[in-house]
């Protein structure tokens, strides 16, 4: 393995999962029987310019032709969605005559807003089932992979992009190069490139190993993101701490000689630096971390299966899944799931194999413990679910260290 960005061959062991399925391969009940098909997740850093990354054992095209994740789904999210499209419009003056492109646009969640504010835009989303939902949205919508050769035919068909973005996207892409050399391509010469990303610097000081699966081929920095962007022209000149996914960055960058990085990005190179992100030293202490946070729970679980309480989950996301099989939690824990996306309805959870219900079924049978794996959307999730309480039933959260719902402040929960 070399490293996606130096090409050096200097990469050492951070933090080894063991071997899972691809955590958006939801299996149906004809595929029980079936043999699954797994693959190492391990984490790696460059020596050389500290990007962590796992190797590229599965492609993008396996995981995204049909995808389950609809961003929608996430009230929370579409609200973030809408946000930023108006702070864009009113910081970077955009309006008729500006053009928005979105990489992995998914089902139309953002540009919808650009839509509806008569901003022309396009998404370039690979999935067909999620693009399709997208373009009934109103949302225009190419189903593509974006590679330099579609990123050249969109910027003679379309012109250049005042703004792009790519939102959750930036660690998708084994072609990691290749890719940034695209989005350069889609920029026009004076624009602004805007990407979100889950912040290396949580998952690390924090625990948050659950962040880590197939589909995300590296984890950034703010320091690592600017020599990956570094390769393909691109100066990343501002940039935003945001709490979405347990803690992301925000990085607006431009075509190299426009401007200067601001005082915004200096002050983030110094928390990671204080936080020993610029030295090999300061990661490795995701492993401990990640291995308390599944002793805690599997206590906790044990606990309350000898108890005799009824425990079910709450989401089945990407992270959930590496959480579960890291954690070795199966149906004798963890009876069943629920999610609100009809995709994954009488399925089951790869590896685990426990299986996903609508929502509706926590009412009907009225749970003890309500393990809630899409720990990220806290707040949103704990309204959502509040009436559980009042049939005692308890809201748990397995990170940033396992907790109540009422206990916020991160004591255990018992």
């Amino acid at each position: 393995m070399h490293c996606r960005v130096c090409e050096s061959d200097r990469l050492i062991s951070i933090l080894d999962l063991g071997a899972t399925p691809p955590c958006e391969k939801f299996l149906t009940a004809g595929e029980l029987d079936l043999p699954e098909l797994t693959h190492p997740l391990h984490l790696r850093l460059c020596e050389n310019c500290l990007l962590l990354q796992i190797p590229a054992l599965i492609t993008p095209e396996e995981t995204f032709t049909e995808y389950a994740y609809y961003s929608s789904f996430s009230d929370s999210w579409v609200l973030h969605a809408k946000l930023f499209v108006e702070q864009a419009i009113q910081q970077l003056n955009l309006n008729k005559n500006s053009f928005i492109i979105e990489v992995a646009s998914n089902d139309g969640y953002l540009l919808q807003h650009a839509v509806a504010s008569g901003i022309p835009c396009l998404g370039i989303e690979p999935s067909v089932n999620v693009g399709a939902a997208a373009r009934e949205k109103g949302v225009p919508t190419t189903t593509a992979f974006l590679d330099e050769e579609l990123a050249a035919r969109v910027r003679a068909e379309h012109g250049p992009a005042d703004l792009v973005v790519a939102n959750n996207v930036y660690a998708h892409i084994p072609d990691l190069l290749g890719f940034t050399r695209s989005l350069r391509a889609l920029l026009a010469d004076d624009g602004w490139l805007s990407i979100e990303v889950h912040h290396a610097l949580e998952l690390v000081t924090r625990g948050q190993f659950d962040t880590v699966y197939h589909e995300h081929f590296q984890y950034y920095t703010l320091l690592s993101a600017q020599r990956a962007l570094a390769t393909a022209g691109l100066t990343v000149v501002d940039v935003e701490l945001l709490q979405t996914h347990g803690g992301s960055l925000r990085l607006w960058a431009r075509p190299d000689g426009i401007a200067e990085p601001n005082e915004r990005v200096a002050e983030v190179l110094r928390l990671e630096q204080l936080a020993g992100l610029h030295e090999v030293a300061g990661y490795l202490g995701l492993r401990p971390r990640a291995e308390h946070v599944r002793q805690e729970l599997l206590r906790y679980l044990l606990d309350a299966k000898a108890s005799g309480k009824r425990v079910v989950g709450y989401g089945a996301p990407g992270k959930g899944n590496t959480l579960l099989n890291y954690c070795g939690i199966r149906s004798d824990l963890l009876e069943y799931t629920v999610d609100r996306n009809p995709y994954k309805h009488g399925r089951f959870t790869p590896g685990a194999r426990i299986p996903i219900h609508p929502p509706e079924r926590i009412d009907a049978d009225r749970p003890d413990v309500v393990l809630v794996l899409p720990w990220n959307l806290e707040a949103e999730l704990t309204a959502q679910l509040d009436h559980v309480r009042s049939w005692g039933g308890e809201l748990v959260y397995p990170l940033p260290t396992l907790h109540h719902a009422a206990n916020h402040a991160g004591r255990q929960a018992k």
